[in-house]
């Protein structure tokens, strides 16, 4: 359960990370690879999911699939709760 929380918290934190996370890597990676102008969020979201994977591993805090099940619906949850009131 403590996975799933994590994986939440991580996918719900990726786009408010690209900026701090993924721009300096960006830079870094300038010249040398290539990046079109979606991917920095894509960047932001496996940094922050290798974050929580370093922290669930350390902890010994449960399964993979649960951190992975968690951090979709993090990263999609303002969307799903749109989408749920306008139901």
């Amino acid at each position: 359960m403590l996975a799933f929380l994590l994986g939440l918290a991580a996918g719900f934190l990726a786009p408010h990370a690209e900026e701090p996370l993924a721009t300096p890597i960006v830079r870094a990676a300038r010249g040398r690879i290539t990046f079109e102008p979606g991917e920095q969020r894509l960047l932001a979201f496996i940094v922050c999911q290798l974050i929580a994977a370093i922290l669930l591993a350390i902890l010994s805090w449960g399964s993979p699939f649960w951190l992975v099940l968690g951090s979709g619906l993090g990263y999609f949850a303002m969307r799903l709760i749109a989408a749920a009131n306008k139901r």
